[in-house]
């Protein structure tokens, strides 16, 4: 079994030693990678439905696993016991969602060294909480896989400042390592809200609205970031 260059990218976040969860395992290929590999001292698969922790099981059997890696059925962090882990990782889900995983257990949250996180949506918002609930985003990657490009980062605990809007869009870390992927990620985000303008163009109630002038801002930031 191999991972995509998607779980790749999370894989190589996890710190050496580390005791991990991944939180929404799915058939446990992340899991299973990082203990096959031993980079972690201690792995724990969870997912919130029956279906995916019968077929995480049934991966960790095939590979010999099955009595190193537990599986729990619970709802996000609730599957843990505060202090089990120091590492979390939840790829796989809307940006709003890891966000309310996150803050619904922080009993849990606040015994954790690092999270790596790979939403499929709303990266802003999902940066703009962490840097607004005692996170700080300290590396984030671009990885391929099926055509698709996805943002993987890696969080601490800590206060740093909030970074600017545009920032919180392209990604502090991104923008700081400038990575192959960069360009057409930003030629990415910036299609999309072309998209959304001209569309919103179509009605002048549309283009009078607040959220219409932010997506012209953003549009003004990502046709200047690509300058460089």
């Amino acid at each position: 079994m191999r991972l995509d260059e998607r779980l790749r990218a999370v894989a190589a976040m996890v710190p050496f030693g580390c005791r991990v969860a991944d939180i929404g395992s799915d058939h446990a290929y992340l899991a299973m990678i990082l203990r096959m590999e031993r980079k972690a001292v201690k792995v724990i698969a969870t997912d919130k439905n029956a279906g995916p922790c019968e077929a995480a099981r049934r991966t960790l059997a095939v590979v010999g696993l099955a009595n190193e890696i537990p599986v729990r059925q619970g709802d996000g962090l609730f599957a843990l016991a505060p202090g089990e882990v120091d590492t979390v990782c939840v790829c796989g889900m809307g940006g709003e969602l890891i966000l309310s995983i996150l803050e619904n257990a922080p009993h849990i949250l606040a015994e954790l060294e690092r999270l790596i996180l790979q939403p499929m949506s709303d990266i802003p918002l999902l940066r703009r909480w962490l840097y607004g609930n005692h996170w700080h985003i300290t590396a984030e990657s671009l990885a391929e896989a099926e055509g698709r490009l996805y943002t993987i980062m890696a969080a601490e605990p800590g206060e740093e400042p909030m970074p600017p809007d545009g920032m919180l869009l392209i990604g502090p870390c991104l923008w700081r390592d400038r990575p192959s992927h960069l360009r057409r990620y930003i030629g990415e985000l910036l299609e999309r809200r072309r998209r959304a303008m001209a569309g919103m163009a179509r009605s002048e109630t549309a283009m009078g609205t607040e959220k219409y002038r932010i997506i012209r801002q953003e549009i003004e930031f990502l046709e200047a970031s690509l300058k460089w």
